[in-house]
């Protein structure tokens, strides 16, 4: 994604592979935020990462003075620092509904995401992975008829979330039948369209899907 021509206040550590890293790109775009985005490998980690966390782990979102290390209050930062376009509801009762859907994305789908991409040498771990994530998706997939979005008529932090997953799909080893996932596929193709979705991909990411 681009940045600014000068450096920005901003700044974010980013793995241009990584799934949370992409989620946070995605509304940095999205809220058309002037940002340094600095994608990190092995040989190029910042010999200061140790203090901005304390876990040594990317992502990282930096603010002047603040240091960001956990994904979900990144968004939500971002999200009030800069609150148009908004991507959380304002009431609260749908914002505490919001917020356990995005823990259910967490806990449900990205956990089997992580397993079927970190569990190198564990092929039964992988397989399992693979299966009950495609057939959670395909449980869920008719939801997708009923609002534009993930749960929502407005594009939100949860299709943030989501839309990483999905693009990676293919990375996964995952192909969703074209007619019990209709609803889904055409949600997908709609998010992967949006002008922010387009500039959150790293190389890296646009790699995932091209050819396919």
């Amino acid at each position: 994604m681009a940045t600014a021509a000068r450096r920005a206040s901003m700044t974010f550590y980013s793995d241009a592979a990584d799934h949370y890293s992409h989620r946070v790109r995605i509304v940095l775009a999205e809220k058309g935020v002037s940002v340094d985005v600095i994608n990190v490998r092995d040989n190029n980690r910042p010999a200061d990462l140790a203090d901005l966390n304390p876990y040594n782990q990317l992502p990282v979102l930096v603010d002047r003075e603040l240091s960001l290390y956990e994904t979900k209050i990144m968004m939500e930062y971002l999200d009030e620092r800069f609150p148009h376009p908004p991507l959380l509801p304002v009431y609260p009762v749908a914002r505490a509904q919001a917020r356990l859907l995005a823990y259910r994305i967490e806990r449900d789908w990205c956990a089997l995401v992580d397993a079927a991409l970190t569990s190198k040498g564990k092929e039964l771990v992988i397989q399992k992975a693979r299966k009950d994530l495609r057939d959670s998706l395909i449980t869920i997939a008719p939801i997708f008829q009923e609002k534009a979005f993930f749960m929502s008529d407005e594009f939100s932090l949860l299709d943030c979330m989501l839309a990483p997953i999905l693009w990676r799909l293919p990375i996964l080893g995952i192909d969703l039948p074209e007619k019990a996932c209709a609803p889904m596929l055409r949600y997908m193709d709609r998010i992967f369209r949006r002008d922010g979705f387009l500039a959150s991909l790293t190389d890296v990411e646009r790699d995932m899907r091209r050819g396919g």
